[in-house]
């Protein structure tokens, strides 16, 4: 058995399973008394680990400020957050929320020590300087399953508009010192959340097992976090086996977010980078709504420009794992594949394009901004023709 050379970046301590959030003040005080804690827009007020969390803070003479994160975090929001708790001498950052409330604590973080804006820092849209750090010790803990953004290095931020953007800021010191991973927080999340979150969770693990950069260990994750979408998505949407279901995607998220720190991903995450700019679509919404047209047109292309491409094979492992059913043929598998997909796309109600405005006269400018890191990941490269029929489609 041959294994070949692979690098693995940098991850958090990750503390996993139902009521490892209280772990949380004890994780907090070994970085100091001060705390900015970054949320949501208050769906976990209400929850008994909320409540727990604060007495245990006033206990342990914890002084805390609380910044509220209720959209898809822009360069603005982060700068003016840092620029008013600058001067706070901040010992920790705790996120306790969704992706882009993570999102949000990761680059507030990385600028509370720095007179810098994150423009400054953030790829493609200004002048791209090298991150010097330091950065505020930062703590993640998530309160839906979906982009993983508790183990990767990556602030996406979001400028929306016909100029807009949605670009990285990412660092190795940005990545959580802990990762606290507590299923019991997602008792909160909403069905339209369960459905857009678990789509992206799963759509990272199938880009990162297909990528061109994925490797022994990346694909082992992959697979395993596969195989709990499997069993607990449309489970965790329909009610059925709730709290398992939960444990499930909260796993097959955490493990989506490692792998695509360390692989990439592909053309759905290509695509969401400038829907996300230019149109009000939820970032889970474009993996949904995308992700069994995208696998059908890279199959498609593979089978006619590259037939012993390996990612083929392991599209035809995917149909295995989300199917629960052995093929004997790959076109078998290939189109089982795309039926599971397209029928959770449908059981789930992931909206089409062109209820976010979309409209086909944007086509080019979308595909045009398409090519960043993300398609160049991609297990073959699409022409621009072939990206145009994915938004046809989906339209």
């Amino acid at each position: 058995m041959h294994i070949p050379s692979f690098s693995i970046a940098r991850l958090p301590r990750i503390e996993f399973g139902c009521g490892v959030i209280s772990k949380l003040p004890e994780t907090i005080k070994q970085y100091g008394n001060s705390l900015l804690l970054v949320t949501g827009s208050g769906s976990i007020d209400g929850t008994d680990q909320w409540q727990q969390l604060l007495t245990e803070l006033e206990a342990m003479n914890i002084a805390w400020h609380r910044v509220m994160v209720c959209e898809e975090p822009s360069p603005q929001l982060v700068d003016d957050v840092a620029s008013q708790y600058r001067s706070k001498d901040i010992d920790a950052v705790v996120g306790l929320g969704g992706g882009s409330v993570l999102d949000a604590a990761k680059a507030i973080a990385g600028l509370l020590r720095l007179n810098h804006s994150v423009m400054d820092f953030l790829e493609g849209v200004g002048p791209e300087l090298p991150y010097q750090g330091p950065c505020v010790p930062f703590i993640a803990a998530p309160t839906t399953a979906g982009t993983g953004s508790e183990a990767t290095k990556n602030s996406v931020l979001s400028k929306n508009g016909e100029n807009g953007f949605k670009k990285s800021f990412r660092d190795d010191q940005l990545v959580a010192e802990y990762a606290i991973v507590d299923p019991d927080l997602l008792a909160t999340c909403s069905a339209e959340l369960i459905a857009a979150n678990g789509m992206d969770a799963m759509t990272q693990l199938l880009e990162s097992f297909v990528s061109t950069r994925s490797n022994d260990l990346t694909d082992a994750l992959a697979v395993s976090g596969l195989r709990a979408c499997r069993n607990g998505l449309l489970n965790w949407y329909q009610g059925n086996d709730v709290e398992n279901a939960r444990t499930l995607m909260a796993y097959a998220s955490l493990l989506s977010g490692i792998n695509l720190a360390q692989t990439g991903l592909g053309s759905v995450h290509g695509l969401a980078s400038p829907l996300g700019a230019y149109f009000p679509i939820p970032h889970g919404v474009v993996c949904g709504t995308l992700v069994a047209t995208c696998t059908r047109v890279n199959i498609e292309a593979m089978q006619e420009r590259e037939p012993d491409n390996p990612a083929l094979d392991k599209y035809a492992r995917t149909a295995t794992l989300l199917c629960n059913k052995k093929f004997k043929h790959h076109n078998d598998a290939f189109t089982a594949l795309n039926d599971c997909l397209q029928n959770w796309t449908d059981t789930m109600q992931l909206k089409r394009l062109s209820e976010f405005d979309v409209k086909e006269s944007d086509f080019d400018k979308i595909i045009k901004n398409s090519r960043g890191s993300s398609m160049k990941t991609n297990p073959i490269v699409l022409t621009d023709n072939e990206v145009k029929k994915i938004l046809t489609e989906r339209l």
